[in-house]
């Protein structure tokens, strides 16, 4: 234990016992040594903050012992329990907070010294309320239902207010917390101000528990910005389900764990409609979404036009490519590409896909001559992107370990979670095979 620790601090005195009534010290100094006596503190210390008016909450809590007086004791507590972490000088003479304060916080700040002869000790308390911000960060954080996903899910936070100066964004990367058992390592990624992505190195392991949190305490973020209230998310993991779609041959292998279930005659995009390489994550389910081209920009009655209901329809992009039921090209599956960019199955083989698969799980699309999948803007293609320009995208440059999580967070959640993720499908925003 050394000296500059809150716990030093406390155990600064050999056999004192702190209560609220009188207090005795029994020490060894080469000479008798009567009761200490228990003092007044208001004249052994000084307090800043001194609780007049609203203080900055970016400034420092400082205690000062006076007149040769020792500081045994420091403690700075919000109302709401959470106490500031702080450093007592080495001489024992002052105290500073090194954690932050929160904005709009009521504080309690309690002190124990002894005077400059050591046969007198008391103890003081103060405090002061911080001024309230003018803007709070607050984040929305998926998934968040504590439903079951595939191992590619990846976990996304949407901040309320844009941050972009780097030390900014430390102090957000700082308040966020991953934990899962099996552990992982992972890292977050700044997609940009307002968005982060946190994705493992490789996929989650199959049935583990993830918890992520966000929770500033308050703290300031930038001028005129600090913490909002905290937020908490916790979902499991399935099996590892992977459905590698071969567009120059046309057929569809399914795993799962790396085992091969099944493989599917498929039609995938054609020329100057090819399907994206690369993978891609399941967004959501619906067993029937209605299609029209003219959204697109295909021209009504163009040799490229359709409007069509399409059932059992497994979304991988925002921008409309599914896997889905595409019984009208059932004589060109498995032997050529003649779709609007989606990969086209027979209904039988569609409503097998979508019973299998769930949200999260993976789609990964080789040989075919569209380009790659992007990591973000249209859907979650964050594993396209290597490892090694993953991390640069980390405000702090760093990867994380995660602790163990709470088996009981995901308690009470929902189903299997292949429904739809709360987004509508629109048909302004789809490329749909026909």
């Amino acid at each position: 234990m050394k000296p500059g620790s809150t716990v030093w601090a406390r155990n600064i005195i050999a056999g004192v016992v702190l209560t609220a009534g009188p207090l005795a010290l029994a020490a060894c100094s080469g000479r008798d040594v009567g009761p200490e006596q228990q003092v007044d503190a208001s004249g052994l210390v000084q307090v800043s903050p001194s609780g007049g008016g609203k203080v900055d909450p970016s400034l420092p809590v400082v205690v000062t012992a006076k007149d040769g007086g020792r500081l045994t004791d420091v403690t700075v507590v919000s109302d709401t329990g959470r106490q500031v972490a702080g450093r007592l000088a080495a001489d024992g003479r002052s105290w500073r907070s090194t954690g932050p304060l929160a904005a709009g916080t009521h504080y309690t700040v309690k002190v124990q010294a002894a005077n400059g002869d050591g046969d007198g000790r008391g103890g003081v308390q103060k405090s002061f309320t911080t001024l309230a911000a003018s803007a709070t960060l607050t984040a929305a954080m998926t998934p968040g239902d504590k439903a079951l996903y595939g191992v590619g899910e990846p976990i996304t936070v949407a901040l309320s207010q844009p941050v972009h100066d780097p030390a900014a964004r430390k102090v957000v990367e700082s308040a966020l917390t991953v934990r899962s058992t099996p552990s992982v390592t992972g890292g977050w990624y700044w997609v940009d101000d307002k968005t982060l992505h946190f994705r493992p190195k490789d996929y989650w392991p199959v049935h583990a528990v993830v918890q992520a949190s966000f929770d500033l305490g308050g703290a300031k973020v930038q001028n005129g910005l600090y913490g909002g209230a905290p937020t908490a998310i916790a979902f499991r993991t399935g099996d590892r389900m992977l459905a590698l779609t071969d567009a120059g041959s046309d057929y569809m292998t399914v795993y799962r764990n790396g085992q091969e279930i099944r493989s599917i005659p498929i039609t995938t995009g054609k020329p100057g409609f090819s399907t994206r390489n690369g993978i891609k994550v399941v967004l959501e389910q619906q067993q029937e979404v209605f299609m029209n081209s003219s959204t697109v920009g295909i021209a009504a009655g163009s040799s490229n036009a359709y409007a069509l209901d399409v059932y059992w329809a497994t979304r991988v992009t925002w921008s409309g490519e599914y896997v889905h039921a595409a019984p009208w090209s059932v004589g060109s599956q498995g032997v050529s590409n003649v779709s609007h960019g989606c990969t086209g199955m027979s209904t039988a083989s569609a409503e097998w896909f979508y019973s299998t698969f769930r949200r999260g799980d993976l789609v990964q699309v080789v040989h075919s001559l569209g380009h790659t999948m992007e990591p973000f803007g249209n859907g979650f293609g964050d594993w396209n992107m290597s490892w090694s320009d993953w991390q640069k995208g980390s405000a702090l440059g760093r990867t994380v370990t995660t602790r163990p999580a709470d088996p009981a967070a995901v308690s009470g959640g929902a189903g299997a979670g292949i429904s739809g993720t709360g987004v509508t499908a629109s048909a302004g925003y789809l490329r749909p095979s026909a």
